[in-house]
């Protein structure tokens, strides 16, 4: 019988632990209390601070304001904070979420501290359709969403659909080995027609380039329900995978042997992961390494089990992107920096740091 990480060597259960998290490993009420204040923390302090600070007073009356529907004009701070801010802090914190949530996946699917999303080349392949709308100015019509919206999440099926069919050719049991090399190659494949598209369209190179390296600029309350309702299903269905994804933690051939359905629940994950992907890709550009720090950063502080670390990646993700999208908002004010640059500055750091323990850890 395994020993219950929840008890102290004599048998008492550990108060933090057990506060926190469930006997089975889950999230216990404690844990979401505690990551719903410090992203609750940090949404409060992205909505006052900017290239002009509110004052937290001011800010909890507009907000309150606004929630009992006080429709009264008021003064410049109600403008920004009610038309600017909590729009993009909350598209900020939906991709940030998501995106990290689909880290955290892929890393237990293919088990590789070094995954995320990225790494199956979906999001190359959503680049590519939103690439591709922007410089040809395609729209959608009779649908609520962009077409750069459309390209995006339309291109990243068919990524995930072609490099699956690639997979199988190779492999007929989609080993996690093959299925990485081929994204790896895919990934530069298109970057490589994106590459080409940019240079053939001079007028919009400025636009197209800002864009590929993260900007949630002129965000809006469409755009937040347009990513909440992919990370409200994709992001569910990823969270009630938890059990399967501790399975492959410990083998593909081991979750067959316990009754995985291996084969389905890759692709199902594959799915929710392509959907994701197509969705923040379409809204931020390419926002690079959040799905690799915040699984990273989370997984040693609570362990690989997927029932806790899933979630919490949810959380952290939205926190992270936000402490990231602040410093791009301040760092350089009254400018902007794209928030990928951010994340990518702090990405290839922990990145680094990650193939150097595996390394020491293999010698």
């Amino acid at each position: 019988m395994q020993p219950d990480p929840n008890q102290t060597r004599e048998g008492a259960p550990a108060p933090s632990r057990s506060i926190l998290f469930t006997r089975a490993g889950g999230f216990g009420p404690g844990a979401y209390l505690l990551f719903s204040a410090l992203t609750l923390a940090a949404v409060v302090l992205c909505i006052c601070v900017g290239s002009v600070n509110i004052p937290l007073r001011d800010t909890l009356r507009v907000v309150s304001a606004a929630l009992r529907g006080d429709e009264t004009p008021g003064s410049m701070a109600r403008s920004i904070i009610l038309s600017v801010r909590i729009p993009r802090v909350l598209c900020v914190s939906l991709v940030g979420a998501s995106l990290a949530l689909c880290g955290a996946a892929m890393q237990g699917l293919l088990k590789n501290p070094l995954a995320d999303g990225s790494t199956m080349g979906v999001s190359s392949g959503a680049a590519l359709g939103a690439v591709i709308a922007i410089a040809f100015d395609i729209s959608i019509p009779g649908l609520p969403v962009s077409g750069r919206t459309g390209m995006a999440i339309l291109f990243a099926f068919g990524s995930l659909l072609l490099i699956l069919l690639l997979a199988y050719k190779l492999d007929s049991s989609l080993s996690t080995n093959t299925i990485i090399l081929i994204g790896i190659v895919f990934s530069m494949f298109v970057s490589a027609i994106s590459s080409f598209i940019i240079t053939m369209v001079g007028e919009k190179v400025r636009n197209i380039t800002f864009w590929t390296m993260g900007t949630l600029q002129n965000s809006s309350y469409m755009n937040a329900l347009i990513m909440a309702v992919p990370l409200l299903v994709c992001g569910g269905i990823l969270l009630h995978k938890a059990e399967e994804l501790n399975a492959f933690s410990v083998g593909e051939d081991n979750a067959r042997n316990i009754g995985v359905d291996v084969r389905r629940v890759k692709l199902e994950v594959l799915i929710c992961i392509s959907v994701l992907i197509g969705a923040c890709v379409s809204l931020s550009g390419s926002i690079g390494f959040v799905g690799l720090v915040t699984p990273h950063i989370l997984r040693r502080i609570l362990g690989p089990n997927h029932r806790r670390l899933l979630p919490a990646c949810a959380f952290g993700g939205a926190v992270f992107l936000l402490l990231a999208d602040l410093a791009c908002r301040t760092l350089l004010s009254p400018r902007e920096l794209p928030i990928g640059i951010i994340t990518s500055f702090v990405g290839a750091i922990v990145f680094v740091f990650i193939f150097y323990s595996q390394r020491r850890r293999t010698q």
